[in-house]
């Protein structure tokens, strides 16, 4: 019998993941639905800075899209990229292969409610973002070559240094640093790598394509693409990711908006379905609740809102106000889950579920690439484009986070550098040869693991943001 790498990594791999798993999503059970507490912490956090800031994700919706058109703009102002480049970097890092396989996945296992919960925690998180974003950007570092570095590491290690505790700051600093650096080889490249790669085999013959069983083929070839991008750096990122996401974004979109337009006739029974199993407890697993819960865990899995990963890339923008770009981040959440991911939900609803291909057997982006193909042929080829682009812009993104934490534990340094990301790329393929339950644990894991710490930050310094948001929003408005 020959050696197939594949099945080697994941009967080695795999146990790992669901051990893991089951320690970082330890479950308590509540009117008979088992609540992550890991997912309520993230949720309710959402919640709070929503309501503590005055619903800033609505207020200042219009402000963070007049930044990011560059209308703010200060070319005298420190660091590396503009806020559209910062903005497109953090995007690139979470518009991935969840926003097509991660939607279905959710309506599957939580019902068609789910979505309607995935919705309202997209827009929840939005708050979420400003804080972690205003915070990153508040307590950068600018290096000696020119270029900053920022995110939670910083921000907590500066909070405890400033009450007299520097070594307790260092302490969580480097929790989260090192839980980064473990965790971007999950989210940022395992799982993108991984449906990227389950895409490619549909279109490529499935069974019988010349990568079954030899993932990791696929995914050397999109290390070594990934690879030529990010020895450049954040710059190098931010130039890429600047054209890529725009293209990508609007692939995806105009693509699904021709699949909802042709499955028209279903969209009333759809939205209905949606509001009844939201809130009569009929979903498909436990009830509201569960639909709930399936919906948040999704959301927050996608835009990543608590962990802290997008201000490392905002830390990198050109401005001297702190508030500017928490603000400028609101648009993360928005484009990521509130719009692109209430779209793959509106394909699932008015194409996979009238037609019986929910419960064929098809899983996370199977099932949503036979959505389309219901309609169009052709379309798991745009599918295969789409995930291809977004695993490999969230790779790009994830890169540049990891690499940060990675600097923040071994120090700055050219070679220290490239170390890591050789390690990065070596993960990449390695998501190429693992079956989706076990990357579904692995990243889930690790992300949830690094909103700990980060969250509890956020609290910490809720106080300080308002102020500093408040004035912000004042100071522009007495400017115009």
């Amino acid at each position: 019998m020959s050696f197939s790498p594949d099945q080697w990594v994941e009967t080695h791999f795999g146990p790992i993941a669901e051990a893991l798993s089951s320690v970082v999503f330890y479950a308590v059970p509540i009117g008979g639905t088992d609540v992550p507490l890991i997912v309520m912490w993230s949720a309710v956090a959402a919640l709070f800075f929503t309501v503590y800031l005055r619903f800033i994700n609505v207020r200042a919706l219009g402000l963070a899209i007049r930044h990011a058109k560059g209308d703010f703009a200060d070319p005298t102002a420190r660091g590396e990229i503009s806020h559209f480049k910062a903005v497109a970097t953090a995007v690139s890092g979470t518009v991935g292969v969840g926003n097509i396989g991660g939607v279905a996945v959710a309506i599957t296992v939580g019902g068609p409610g789910a979505a309607f919960w995935l919705f309202i925690a997209g827009l929840l998180s939005m708050s979420t973002k400003l804080v972690e974003c205003t915070l990153g950007v508040k307590y950068r570092r600018y290096n000696a070559d020119g270029s900053v570095s920022g995110g939670p590491m910083f921000y907590m290690e500066a909070y405890f240094r400033e009450r007299g505790w520097p070594t307790l700051g260092k302490g969580f600093g480097g929790f989260y640093a090192a839980a980064l650096v473990v965790g971007c080889l999950g989210i940022g490249n395992m799982f993108q790598s991984n449906q990227a790669f389950a895409q490619v085999l549909v279109i490529t013959g499935g069974a019988e394509s010349i990568f079954a069983d030899r993932g990791w083929v696929f995914g050397l070839l999109l290390a070594g693409v990934i690879a030529a991008v990010i020895i450049g750096g954040i710059q190098s990122i931010a130039r890429v990711a600047a054209v890529l996401v725009p293209v990508m974004a609007l692939l995806y979109l105009i693509s699904a908006l021709a699949v909802i337009g042709l499955s028209a006739e279903h969209i009333p029974a759809a939205l209905s379905l949606v509001i009844s199993e939201a809130f009569t407890g009929q979903a498909a697993s436990g009830g509201l609740l569960g639909a709930m819960v399936i919906g948040f865990q999704r959301a927050l899995f996608s835009n990543e809102a608590g962990i802290g990963s997008a201000s490392i890339a905002h830390s990198a923008v050109k401005t001297e106000a702190p508030a500017s770009e928490g603000i400028t981040a609101l648009l993360e959440p928005f484009i990521d889950t509130v719009v692109i991911c209430s779209l793959s939900s509106l394909v699932i609803l008015t194409t996979a579920i009238p037609q019986g291909l929910m419960g064929s057997g098809l899983a996370g982006i199977e099932l949503t690439s036979a959505a389309f193909a219901w309609h169009f042929a052709w379309a798991p080829y745009v599918i295969a484009v789409a995930a291809l682009l977004f695993a490999f812009s969230s790779a790009l993104a994830w890169s540049y986070y990891g690499l940060k934490g990675w600097t923040y534990l071994f120090g700055e340094g050219r070679l220290r550098a490239i170390v890591f990301q050789m390690i990065f790329c070596a993960f990449i393929a390695l998501g190429c040869m693992l079956e989706l339950r076990a990357v579904l644990d692995f990243s889930d894991a690790m992300t949830f693991m690094i909103a700990l710490p980060n969250i509890l930050m956020l609290y910490l310094f809720a106080p300080m943001v308002r102020r500093e948001v408040n004035q912000y929003i004042a100071d522009t408005r007495s400017a115009q």
